[in-house]
């Protein structure tokens, strides 16, 4: 053993040799290698130490092992355009500046599961002021590993243990080396984007960029959405706003009298369906109904359907839908405004516009709190509550999880254990997963015939579908038995289209057509949208719409006055509703005519029409692609100017201030302790602290007690 130990060279003599190898011949090359190898190996092993950033399959991890190195070239590389000491120290500078911010990154990541972005930085947001409080908590000693090797390379240069290169390299080697970075960041790049298409213009989620590009690009590309976003709001100007009211106030159709107030005061659920079509409502495959919960809630006679209710969603999908709902804003032409815009703007939301008025507001979703930014854009809309994926202790297991979060069944129910807390009146979003692309479900879920229209991607969708609804009517069994059935108001909305139009001989095949025309695709973009309480008169309402007009609809039923709010959308159950629905892209559906894919058809029989040969046409066409254009432009600018902050016209209502909103889980549970004591109003409190989840029956096989289980509780029965 001792001859062992004394074969083994002393530290001293490993440091020699590196030096020796580092004075051969280019010793600031060298150095530069080294400082970029030191910067690669702890990006990359705080990547899996301290972030959640879900890398999955061979690209994805080859990407997380090579997205650190482009940028540590290309900024290390600055140091070789310099000679002497000078260089050294600005290439030890550059690995402090992004050791630095790794650091700071880690220690956010700790508290929010989010990455810094340039607006809570500039902003001190209250993200940044309770990061602030809490450091103390939060950091490990460990951390501070980082800037370790900093440190002991700014003393190899302060007492010369390394050579100084005075003559540096060639400029020309330097410009090589930078170009290098740059190459090498566009291949990652390159590789990204055929892994993940639409990765920076629909930018979902922050782990994405960072899983696929790397920290520091991240950086560069959450600056430039700060700088536009900036730009567009350093511009802005009251007046902007005040000829955008005027539009608004010209558009505001009267209330029906026979609807509006009527359900003041009930709870409200929001069950979003994910990825949900009109086209599944009585749908049947082999004789049996996909959704048979759903037909059933569909037809009954206290639930108003909308059966000409289209989704009009961009590229932020599901996060425009939420955009539509809760303000009757349109999402962006590109990308995600709740990710773009989302942290910083004011807005006027259902959930502000409720809370002022004494409802608790709380939304569900069982995925990482950070996807569509919904931890930041939530307290923007002034959501008392948010109960993300750190809330429900049955997401950490991997069988309860399907896709973008947990199934539905285990969801809806591990949600209701909140519910029953809620002071009421309260405002309530539940956001359904399991029905989304790509529509897998292990076998132990699955009890429904797929379709057979040889798409695998299409014949899966009905037995998600089926899921949803099981899980649905599980849901309402539980709020009948636990008493929160009677006094509330249910809205279920699908938020985008679920089989792309890349699949049309699939859709032709479900539609029982031979092939489909771009009418039928207008007609594929239907999405349910259904209101059920009990006292509400309800039937098949042939209104058109969309997801715009949720908004001016729902305050309507719940008595709240809009007259002052600024929205794009219409009241569906006014009587002078006209029925216009724009799309994103600038197509659209009236009752008489639509534009889709740049073709116009009759509306009720299909008939394909140019506005050449249709002078009626031609008119309605020209009136309604004004209107159209002029809506998305000014919902554009009220989001990308946040013109909202100058609306001053509202006595009724007061901007949101994001420091009083925490959805931090011991937050969380804290404030529905409290709220137990001073405002004793849940379902909970009045049922004397009992909980009702015992009431709550599923049949999702992830939750059935094992035979051990059971035989374990009868031994102690047995005792």
């Amino acid at each position: 053993m001792l001859n062992l130990l004394k074969r083994i060279p002393k530290p001293s003599t490993w440091w020699q040799k590196i030096k020796r190898t580092m004075d051969i011949s280019a010793p600031l090359v060298w150095f530069f290698i080294l400082n970029v190898v030191l910067i690669w190996v702890k990006t990359f092993v705080n990547y899996h130490m301290n972030f959640n950033l879900g890398a999955e399959g061979s690209t994805q991890q080859f990407l997380l092992f090579f997205n650190p190195i482009p940028t540590a070239i290309i900024l290390l590389s600055i140091a070789l355009y310099f000679r002497g000491s000078v260089s050294y120290w600005i290439a030890i500078l550059f690995n402090f500046i992004q050791s630095l911010w790794l650091f700071a990154n880690i220690l956010y990541y700790r508290e929010f599961s989010d990455f810094l972005s340039m607006g809570i930085l500039g902003s001190g947001s209250s993200t940044g002021n309770n990061l602030s409080k809490s450091i103390a908590a939060i950091i490990h000693w460990s951390d501070y590993m980082i800037f370790i090797d900093i440190i002991i390379l700014a003393l190899l240069v302060i007492f010369k243990q390394l050579t100084i290169d005075k003559k540096g390299v060639q400029k020309r080697f330097a410009m090589l080396t930078t170009a290098l970075g740059i190459v090498l960041m566009f291949v990652g790049y390159g590789i990204a984007s055929t892994n993940r298409s639409g990765l920076l213009t629909r930018s979902f989620d922050n782990n994405y960029i960072v899983k696929y590009l790397g920290l520091n690009e991240y950086a560069v590309f959450n600056g430039i959405q700060t700088y536009n976003q900036t730009e567009s709001r350093k511009h802005a100007k009251p007046a902007d706003l005040e000829k955008i009211k005027q539009f608004v106030s010209k558009q505001k159709l009267p209330d029906d009298v026979q609807y509006y107030g009527t359900q003041k005061g009930k709870n409200v659920f929001v069950i979003h369906l994910e990825s949900f079509q009109q086209f599944l409502i009585d749908y049947k495959v082999e004789g049996r109904e996909v959704t048979p919960n759903l037909n059933k809630f569909y037809h009954d006679q206290k639930t108003l359907s909308f059966d000409n209710f289209y989704h009009q969603v961009g590229q932020g999908k599901t996060s425009d839908a939420e955009m539509m709902q809760e303000n009757s804003l349109y999402g962006l032409s590109t990308g995600s405004a709740m990710v773009k815009y989302g942290t910083n703007n004011t807005f006027e939301s259902m959930p502000a516009i409720l809370s002022q008025r004494g409802y608790t507001t709380a939304a569900f979703h069982g995925d990482v709190a950070t996807f569509w930014n919904r931890d930041n854009t939530y307290k923007s809309f002034g959501y008392n509550y948010f109960f993300s994926k750190a809330y429900y202790p049955n997401a950490s297991k991997p069988n309860f999880n399907v896709g973008y979060g947990m199934k539905d069944k285990i969801f809806l129910r591990d949600s209701m254990e909140y519910v029953e807390q809620l002071p009421q009146p309260f405002y309530a979003k539940l956001i359904t997963v399991t029905n989304h692309y790509p529509y897998d479900l292990d076998k132990e879920n699955i009890d429904f015939p797929a379709t057979k229209t040889g798409d695998k991607t299409v014949d899966g969708y009905v037995q998600t579908a089926h899921y949803l609804d099981q899980a649905f009517g599980e849901l309402m069994n539980y709020l009948k038995k636990a008493g929160l059935y009677d006094n509330s108001m249910f809205v279920l909305y699908g938020d985008h289209y679920g089989i792309s139009e890349n699949h049309q001989p699939a859709i032709a095949q479900l539609l029982g057509k031979d092939k489909v025309s771009n009418y039928d695709l207008a007609q594929f973009q239907k999405v349910p949208f259904m209101i059920h309480a009990n006292g509400l008169k309800g039937g098949v309402n042939h209104t058109y719409g969309g997801e715009i007009d949720m908004l001016p609809t729902l305050l309507d039923l719940l008595g709240v006055p809009d007259d002052n709010m600024t929205m794009f959308g219409k009241d569906m159950l006014s009587p002078k509703n006209d029925g216009i629905v724009p799309f994103r892209d600038g197509d659209w559906i009236t009752p008489k005519y639509i534009k889709y894919n740049n073709q116009y058809f009759n509306t009720e029989n299909g008939q394909q029409l140019t506005l050449q040969s249709d002078d009626d046409l031609k008119k309605t066409a020209e009136k309604v692609q004004s209107h159209v254009d002029k809506v998305l432009d000014y919902s554009d600018s009220v989001i990308t100017g946040d013109l909202l902050r100058f609306d001053k016209s509202r006595s009724d209502f007061h901007a949101i201030d994001k420091k009083d909103y925490s959805y931090k889980k011991s937050d969380g549970l804290s404030a529905l302790q409290r709220a137990q004591k001073t405002n004793p109003s849940s379902a909970l409190a009045k049922n004397k602290s009992k909980s009702t989840l015992d009431l709550y029956k599923t049949d999702a096989p992830e939750l059935a007690p094992s035979s051990s289980d059971e035989n374990s509780d009868a031994s102690s029965s047995s005792k």
